[in-house]
């Protein structure tokens, strides 16, 4: 017999006992009262639904259960899961027991693996002390400073994309998805690293670029294999942990550490040139630069000695930076251009906006016949009321990350703002959470429930965040600046997402895109101005239309958003096989008449 059969002969031995020690063990689940879907199969559970276009299966069971449902994974009974919408509930989790309900060893130990001891591969006091170091790191005054750096990328993007239009001004049409992932990696190079990652030069290849952008799918293929990281952790060592990669069957966990290994090199050969550089007093030029990494090692220096990060920790966390928020940020620039091309009125309205803007702000710099050229400041751009809302609508409704994950690391008892039924039909305010439940975190029930933001939660209208007048409404002064429980009581009654008392302890206008509590995402600030000054540059000069091609029997080709965990967009057949991702629509430059 083989070294990989004895392996394959291990673990499906090692699933089985699982599942026999399981049924043994506990003749009825802690969670049995929880009422929930049954079963698909009694190995299989229901959780794979979820993740395999999971859009319609999570509404149906958010209407017909409520904000907390009790789901079924794999092996037994000690493999239900809760599934969480409820504000409430949501508090608890990620602000008041913030500490109960951590993230799983899976998750860590799959992060550390992968991209070195970030903010994503952290927990406790470790990961407490780095937020707290890199929290001003995101500061406005530092997204002020950055954004002329990196506004020249957005205008490059557009130069790209105008080179693949018609020179007599018709449509043409173009799959976006894969500019946006390129100006987003380019963007975040730059803001990071202050370097250019020349993703914007179909030309030119760079070895750490290719691995941030392909280590998600890569990982996604092997995805069934995280639940033994923690295992292989504990009780292999290095040398024995790459054998057991080499031996098994599986050529993309190969992929995957190579991958590991070109984000870990190409990280530390940065950092170790940025720090150089840094004590060289005759290098004159790093005082101006204002990237997050020399931020984040200036700061790193001038704290006390018990404070500062450890090399390993800052190489962490320029991966970190690089990898968190680039496939998200692509997805939802994605959508958003998407839902402009399908919605053809709020495109006129946003072009008209940002037009005004920037010959107001061109006539007050004396650049009025230069005004097209005009790039807005930060505090214009951030500001303005009908971007803002479409950016913060498309976040709410389609968050790019759909769902994300706790485990309970002691009994707890978590509290309800809106009751459920339990099996027995009784009204349940409070349910009994034993230590060592995977309690799922729905953004997007979150993001759709009704009782917080309204009948029309599903649909997307930006006007919701706009008053009579079309300007933004009902934020107190610091609902986007706070990170954790300071930001929660800042908001208005009234405003979009708090209502009769009730609101989600979002760090961004109250929804749960970016989380909240310790472990929000630390560079929503960051994404919102990337996306917002792509938006605007695009916009501005492009015109966005819906596909228009069709076959021989007139059928036309149909962008659909498949759910699997992340949303993405792929092609109905028969003009696609409804996996391969891409996001094509007709395109052309904008004439007056795009103008309101």
């Amino acid at each position: 017999m083989s070294v990989q059969a004895y392996i394959g002969a291990f673990v499906v031995a090692f699933l089985l006992w699982t599942l026999v020690s399981s049924r043994l063990s506990s003749t009825r689940s802690p969670l049995s009262s929880v009422a929930g879907p049954q079963k698909d199969h009694w190995l299989t559970g229901n959780l794979h639904r979820l993740f395999k276009d999971g859009l319609e299966y999570s509404f149906d069971l958010f209407a017909k259960y409520g904000s907390v449902i009790k789901v079924h994974g794999v092996l037994g009974v000690r493999a239900d899961q809760l599934l969480v919408s409820d504000p409430r509930a949501l508090y608890h989790i990620l602000l008041k027991d913030q500490d109960v309900y951590q993230e799983s060893d899976m998750f860590i130990m799959t992060n550390r693996l992968l991209f070195g001891e970030g903010l994503i591969s952290t927990l406790g006091e470790q990961h407490r002390k780095q937020r707290k170091m890199l929290n001003p790191v995101f500061s406005l005054a530092n997204m002020r400073s950055l954004l002329p750096t990196i506004q020249p990328i957005a205008d490059t993007l557009f130069e790209h994309l105008r080179g693949e239009l018609p020179e007599d001004g018709s449509t043409k049409e173009v799959d976006i998805l894969p500019w946006m992932a390129r100006g987003t990696l380019e963007y975040v190079g730059r803001a990071v690293l202050g370097i250019s990652l020349d993703m914007l030069d179909t030309m030119k290849s760079d070895k750490y670029a290719d691995a941030i952008r392909t280590v998600a799918h890569t990982g996604l293929k092997v995805f069934f294999l995280r639940p033994l990281v923690p295992m292989a952790m504990r009780h292999l060592s290095p040398y024995w942990r790459n054998k057991l990669v080499d031996w098994l069957p599986f050529p993309a966990l190969r992929e995957l550490r190579e991958i590991s290994y070109v984000l870990e090199r190409s990280a530390r050969k940065v950092f170790l040139e940025r720090k150089a550089a840094m004590q060289d007093e005759l290098d004159s030029d790093v005082g101006d630069k204002r990237d997050l990494m020399t931020i984040m090692l200036n700061a790193n220096m001038s704290t006390s000695e018990h404070e500062r990060m450890s090399e390993d920790e800052l190489v962490g966390q320029i991966n970190t930076f690089l990898l968190a928020g680039q496939e998200t940020t692509t997805t939802a620039l994605a959508r958003i251009l998407y839902i402009l091309a399908r919605e053809p009125h709020a495109q006129a309205r946003l072009r008209t906006e940002i037009r005004k803007a920037k010959k107001q702000y061109a006539s007050e710099q004396g650049l009025e016949e230069d005004w097209e050229r005009v790039n807005l400041p930060y505090d214009v751009l951030v500001h303005l009321p009908f971007l803002d809302a479409v950016v913060r609508e498309t976040l709410r409704v389609y968050p790019p990350t759909s769902m994300l994950n706790r485990t309970c690391t002691k009994d707890a008892i978590l509290p309800l703002q809106f009751p459920v039924r339990s099996t027995a039909g009784e009204e349940v305010t409070a349910i009994h959470v034993p230590a060592g439940t995977n309690i799922i975190m729905s953004i997007l029930g979150s993001n759709h429930e009704k009782r917080v933001w309204g009948e029309d939660a599903s649909e997307w209208r930006p006007e919701r965040w706009l008053n009579a007048n079309g300007e933004r409404i009902g934020f107190g002064k610091n609902v986007d600046l706070a990170f954790g429980e300071e930001s929660v009581g800042q908001d208005v009654e009234g405003s979009p997402g708090f209502r009769n008392g009730v609101k989600y302890p979002g760090v961004y206008a109250t929804m749960m895109t970016f989380l909240g509590g310790g472990r929000a995402c630390i560079g929503f600030k960051f994404a919102e101005m990337e996306m917002k000054q792509i938006i605007s540059t695009l916009a501005c000069q492009l015109h966005f239309s819906l596909p228009s091609a069709a076959n021989c029997d007139g059928v036309k080709k149909e962008v659909y958003w498949r759910m699997d965990g992340l949303q993405v967009p792929v092609i109905r057949p028969p003009h696609g096989d409804l996996k391969t991702m891409q996001c094509p629509l007709d395109v052309r430059l904008v004439r007056n008449s795009d103008f309101l």
